[in-house]
């Protein structure tokens, strides 16, 4: 490379870096800082209401309750490790995540969501009498409240963390969190429900049932809905340079709330068709599927670029090569040429998580030279000289 060229690759990494905010710690505790005391608010709030809630029968449903605690525990370890899977580009702190997670369980889903759902469902009850609300009521009411709550979390996330929470990833990745936060503890208050209804009978039982039907359902529900609905928010608010689309973000939030509008309403839309009711839900969770894969897809577009600049100055260390290059800040097409240019899944997988580790070390030291980017570094070299 001149003179000129590796002085343009280090001016775009250290851009790169600025800009993402990767490499910055997570700071939880800040007293001066408004967003720190309406966060708390909200978990005291929500806990407050948890207890309140749980407290009256928790004794006599503790069976059922320890019963959904148990399983929709072991139920979060697949979907966090999905989500650790999706995290691989600028990555945020796990301490951040796991705000954002609590906020979701807890403030969102008692503070907000539980007390506001049935204030608006009797309204629409007196709007639109009995037969209205039962058919339409959810749908009408849990996109507004719970969307909005949720999202209320990514929004004080960006107030404790300005520098972290930047792009419509950053929205994308914390959305799924907070969401998914929301949908185990909303199960777990399903479950509950459920052995009330049944005055205490079979409880784990029911709770089997509950986790089986509500964890089915889980893979197209509230994690989904918060990444789609967060993403677009940070699309509106245009937080990193180049991606502010105020359309985009208005109709991939209004698409997340149409999803949960739709998935409340099946007996609603369906109108009492059996086949329809047997087969909406399948239709409905095809199209937010694909609709969840374009999203990330274009919310991505950013971190992908800040990943390439961060790496490409190890082009000529060697480390990197243009054809792994393309791999850890492509796309699923990218990898999947690359696997078939080694001729090894094994080996392209080893390769983009050592260069996923440099570019993680690369980004704590600023774009400089430590002893964890040179350890990186000799461990990447080290692989390559397998192949």
């Amino acid at each position: 490379m001149s003179d000129t060229t590796v002085s343009d690759v280090r001016t775009a990494q250290l851009a790169a870096i600025e800009e993402s905010g990767w490499g910055q710690p997570f700071r939880f505790l800040q007293p001066h800082n408004l967003a720190f005391w309406v966060y708390l608010l909200g978990i005291g709030g929500g806990a407050l209401t948890m207890l309140k809630y749980f407290g009256a029968g928790g004794s006599f449903y503790s069976r059922a309750l320890a019963g959904g605690v148990l399983l929709f525990g072991l139920y979060l370890i697949p979907w966090l490790l999905l989500l650790r899977h999706h995290n691989r580009f600028t990555a945020q702190p796990a301490g951040l995540l796991a705000t954002g997670f609590a906020w979701g369980g807890i403030a969102a889903t008692f503070w907000i969501a539980l007390p506001a759902n049935g204030a608006l469902l009797e309204i629409w009850t007196k709007v639109g009498g009995p037969s209205f609300a039962a058919d339409w009521g959810a749908g009408l009411t849990a996109p507004i409240n719970e969307e909005w709550g949720k999202a209320l979390g990514l929004v004080l996330l960006i107030g404790l963390a300005p520098r972290l929470v930047r792009s419509a990833y950053d929205g994308f990745i914390i959305g799924a969190f907070i969401g998914l936060g929301f949908q185990v503890f909303e199960d777990v208050l399903y479950v509950y429900n459920g052995a009330a209804q049944q005055y205490g009978v079979d409880q784990f039982g029911t709770s089997l049932q509950v986790f089986l039907i509500r964890g089915a359902a889980g893979i197209v529900s509230h994690a989904l809905f918060s990444a789609i609905f967060c993403a677009g928010l940070m699309w509106v608010l245009g937080r990193a340079r180049g991606e502010r689309n105020v359309l985009r973000g208005v109709l991939t939030m209004l698409t997340a709330m149409a999803f949960h509008f739709a998935w409340d309403d099946v007996a609603g839309l369906s109108d009492g068709v059996g086949y329809l009711a047997a087969g909406l839900p399948f239709a409905i969770a095809v199209v937010e599927l694909i609709t969840l894969f374009y999203v990330l897809r274009h919310a991505a577009r950013t971190e992908r670029v800040w990943t390439r600049a961060l790496l490409t100055p190890e082009l000529a260390t060697g480390a990197i090569d243009p054809p792994l290059l393309d791999a850890v800040s492509g796309l699923h097409k990218d990898r999947r040429a690359y696997r078939k240019h080694l001729h090894s899944r094994r080996t392209a997988r080893h390769l983009q998580e050592a260069a996923s580790d440099l570019s993680r070390e690369l980004a704590y030291a600023g774009g400089n030279d430590s002893p964890a980017v040179t350890h990186a570094r000799n461990e990447l070299l080290r692989l390559r000289s397998k192949t």
